[in-house]
């Protein structure tokens, strides 16, 4: 007989369930856990009867908590396992992981894999008792080497609180364990951990809090295993530091223009040399959708799965053997590698024609081999697809499949017969000899970095390229009808569209998100921590109907929308055409184009049956006028008239809900800002910015709550990755409750804070779960910020530097030294920093120029990604006196 006893205070509606491994437990199936008594405010109860096929059978379980709307919420952690004896009933007493638990974080794969591998910690001997009744375990991930755990009470059994003589215990599979008799108490029992120097053999301290006591409800006989959670420790003492930088951009004497695969092993060794701990990568999947620089944007993978070929070495693929195959280029690598900028065109066409002709002499020899077959095994569930959309887009000229004569729709049976008929070392295969080789550079890459004590942050775009490997395999899983995208910020005036389809949530749901676990299954192989980009799509995506051009024309989905009589409700007027189609009049029109508003009147627009003006139904929407202009030649009054009729088309304050019979509506973002609203009178525009504000900032709150919750702890529970978030934009009210439910680390941006009442966040006001930064690949750099906005840089000399008189114009080194110094003083679990930012503290060594450090401009939808490091890692490792500097930067700041 089991007896699961689980201390945990519910609200009213929740219930707690418990899954496990065994028949009787349902293994692991949310349909088959079980429901718990409730016995009182602290506990919940079930006894379970259990069958034994032998002697000890293994059991693995956790809790669920049902809420009041039906959906469960799982703890923390897959590690409550014990072997449980057939001649002996089992007493469990638990308590809830909850995965917003700093600890939580110590026992993820960075930390538990690498960062906290190495300690070497003495062990107590061990205690063996002869007859035990209760079996302690309880976890403390930042002990110190040379410290264990020990175990006091109120009884004689435990030692009447002895602190010279206490119980000590053991440390296995992450759990302090030690299993002992107590007598039957006739009072109850108060018990706490301590901390206990092995090295000096001396107590050191007692946990924090009130004393811990044994139940007093009844329990079964048998023996009671005691899941005690986390010591009261001390939880937010461990710090660490990073460099974030895209593998384009690292430079070294034996890559080809472009940073490498390889060239991750020598940026290793520099940080763990200077004292840095986690390495941060942009996107690293296969982009080649146009064979043009337009592919250089990395957050348009043509496959969720398949690394980039750019990032290959072609020398280790050569290896000796092939090695003269390679010789005709060493003329041409020189030159790329002279580059200030990444040649993305020339470096990936060069690439790709080289890896052709090693792939015919090699490619048979490869696929013999144990190891590439266990590759394509484990991958072939995503490289099969792959390697036929990839012969099909250069077969075919594009990668718009519905335009291919041929497999236009997936077919997984046909494709399955290509590679059943077709010689192993056909077309297809050179992209599984390409995957494969990529898959073993990096593979050695991340084993270099974690000898070194180094851990690699890998990046999760929020959105897939429209014409992608996954839209086509399963096109269901999106809303192929809408474009993922951002509403206006510091960024841009006009929102982002960055062009990508939305999820399908209640598609992915079916079967229980498998595309997304297997996403961080791939991406587990390589990295040992993820960041999300735009973690709010999680709970609302800002979705542009795939008409529009322009973000401001998005609105978030899901969304509640506005009903007439709400409008009604306020004296409002509803006038649906005044509100939700483009308002233009003559005066709009000569601000607009000046001029030209004749050539514009008579080209574009009609009269309408509202005695106003109308656009005509050849250029009502913004791709239609994009794609009449995109069709003439060049000149400055098309461009100007185009971006006029772009803000036509965008004057509007409402868009209807599909379906509702101009019942409901949705908001344009800043409605404030348009001419139509600037035209309405004093009376309306007051009664309708409460509705506006409200509908932006309070009515969908707990809507997006749940929505977030019914995805975010699924997908963290499928993988041991550290995982962190950028929470940036509009944040909406619930999304730090949601994090930290999660465990899930935030994004904080000294330029941007989260309260909008501050015009900068000071780092020392971090959460510990949290990631600091001076900037991101999406802004620029300390130095080319300092040098933007002259009254900017002003008030912050003043108010966040602390410093009186003129700021200096250019950024100084020790100007940028301080504010990377606030950056390692603050209380976040990481500080992270652009190489760019680290470089910029030392005068001798960094670029002179600023503005050639930016590696995005948001603003711009056709940025080229060709930043370059100005200096190789080969001789940034001989810097010496910098690196020493940066060492001792994260030392004095307490980070390890």
């Amino acid at each position: 007989m089991l007896q699961f006893n689980i201390r945990y205070k519910t609200q009213l509606g929740q219930t707690l369930w418990v899954s496990g491994n065994l028949s009787e437990l349902g293994k692991h199936q949310p349909q088959g856990a079980l429901c718990l008594t409730y016995v009182n405010e602290q506990f919940w109860q079930l006894e379970v009867p259990v069958s034994f096929t032998s002697s000890q059978i293994k059991l693995q379980y956790r809790y669920l908590l049902k809420g009041e709307d039906g959906q469960y919420v799982e703890e923390c952690g897959h590690d409550r396992v014990l072997q449980v004896n057939q001649q002996q009933d089992v007493v469990l007493i638990d308590t809830w992981n909850y995965a917003g638990e700093f600890e939580n974080a110590f026992y993820t794969a960075p930390f538990d894999q690498v960062l906290f591998k190495h300690k070497k910690r003495k062990r107590p001997k061990p205690v063996v008792a002869a007859q035990p009744t209760h079996h302690f375990r309880v976890k403390a991930p930042l002990l110190e080497p040379g410290q264990t755990l020990c175990l006091l009470g109120s009884s004689a059994s435990l030692g009447n609180w002895n602190t010279v003589a206490p119980h000590l215990l053991q440390k296995e599979n992450g759990w302090y364990e030690l299993v002992l008799p107590l007598q039957e108490p006739s009072t109850p029992v108060a018990y706490k951990y301590g901390v206990w120097d092995l090295l000096a053999n001396s107590f050191v301290r007692y946990e924090d809090g009130e004393n811990r006591e044994l139940p007093d409800h009844p329990l079964l006989k048998g023996l009671v295993v005691l899941h005690d959670g986390f010591a009261r420790l001390p939880n937010s003492t461990w710090k660490g530091t990073g460099v974030a930088i895209p593998v384009f951009s690292l430079r070294s004497n034996n890559s080809f223009g472009v940073g490498e695969f390889a060239d991750i092993k020598l940026l290793a060794d520099w940080a763990a040399h200077s004292g840095l701990r986690m390495i941060q990568l942009l996107p690293i999947n296969d982009t080649i959708a146009t064979h043009s620089w337009i592919d250089s944007y990395p957050y348009a993978a043509i496959s969720a799965f398949a690394l980039h070929p750019l990032y290959i070495n072609l020398a280790a693929v050569a290896g000796t053997s092939h090695a003269k195959q390679l010789r005709t280029l060493r003329k041409l690598q020189e030159q790329l590698n002279a580059r200030s900028v990444v040649d993305y065109e020339t470096v990936i066409k060069v690439k790709l024609n080289t890896l052709r002709e090693l792939y015919e002499s090699m490619g048979t020899d490869c696929f013999a081999t144990s190891e590439y077959q266990l590759f394509f095994a484990k991958n072939k569930h995503w490289l099969k697809p792959y390697a036929v959309f990839c012969e099909c887009r250069d077969l075919y000229g594009t990668c718009v499949y519905d335009q291919w004569p041929h497999f236009a729709e997936y077919n997984e049976a046909a494709i399955d017969q290509l590679f059943s008929s077709r010689k192993t070392n056909g077309p297809l295969g050179f992209y599984c000899f390409v995957q494969f080789h990529l898959h073993r550079q990096l593979v050695e890459a991340v084993s270099h970095a974690h000898k070194k004590g180094v851990v690699l942050k890998g990046d999760i775009p929020i959105g897939i390229y429209r014409y992608s490997v996954d839209a086509w395999v399963a096109p269901d899983l999106y809303n192929m009808n809408w474009q993922a995208g951002a509403p206006p910020d510091d960024f841009t005036a006009i929102g982002q569209n960055w062009g990508f389809p939305t999820y399908n949530w209640a598609s992915m749901q079916q079967d229980d998100f498998l595309w997304w676990r297997l996403r961080f299954e791939q991406m587990s192989n390589y990295f040992d921590a993820f960041r999300i980009d735009h973690i709010l799509g999680f709970f609302r995506i800002w979705s542009i109907p795939t008409h529009a051009v322009q973000g401001l024309l998005g609105r978030f989905v899901p969304c509640l929308p506005v009903s007439v009589e709400e409008f009604w409700q306020k004296g409002i007027s509803f006038d649906a055409h005044r509100f939700c189609a483009p308002f233009i009049n003559e005066e709009i029109l000569l601000d607009l184009f000046g001029e030209d508003r004749f050539w514009v009147r008579e080209q574009f627009l009609l009269q309408d049956s509202h005695q106003g003006l109308k656009l005509s139904s050849l250029y009502d929407t913004q791709q239609k006028v994009a794609q009449y202009f995109e069709a003439l030649p060049f000149d400055p009054v098309h461009e100007k008239v185009k971006s006029g009729l772009l803000q036509l088309i965008a004057n509007v304050l409402l868009f209807e809900e599909p379906g509702s019979a101009h019942t409901k509506f949705h908001f344009r973002i800043s409605i404030e800002k348009t001419t139509s609203f600037r035209y309405l009178d004093k009376k309306t525009q007051e009664a309708l910015l409460p509705l506006y504000h409200d509908y932006f900032y309070y009515r969908q709150d707990s809507c997006w709550y749940h929505e977030a919750m019914q995805k975010l702890p699924k997908l963290k529970a499928a993988t041991n990755m550290l995982v962190c978030g950028e929470d940036l934009g509009m944040v909406p009210h619930c999304v730090p409750d949601v994090m930290n439910q999660n465990g899930i680390l935030s994004l904080e941006i000294q330029r941007m804070p989260k309260d909008p009442n501050k015009a900068f966040f000071n780092p020392a006001d971090a959460p510990y779960l949290s990631v600091v930064t001076p900037s991101t690949h999406d802004m620029s750099t300390i130095r080319g910020w300092w040098e933007e906005n002259r009254e900017r840089t002003q008030s912050f000399y003043h108010q966040e530097m602390k410093q009186w008189g003129e700021a200096p114009y250019y950024c100084e080194a020790w100007i940028n030294r301080s504010i990377v110094q606030q950056h390692l003083q603050s209380p976040a679990m990481w500080s992270i920093f652009q190489l760019q930012d680290l470089l910029g503290i030392s005068d001798s060594i960094r670029r002179q120029d600023p503005r050639e450090e930016r590696i995005n401009d948001p603003a711009n939808p056709k940025n080229y990604w060709q930043y370059r490091m100005h200096i190789s890692l080969e001789a940034l490792l001989t810097q010496t006196a910098f690196n020493e500097t940066l060492r001792e930067m994260i030392v004095s700041a307490g980070r390890a």
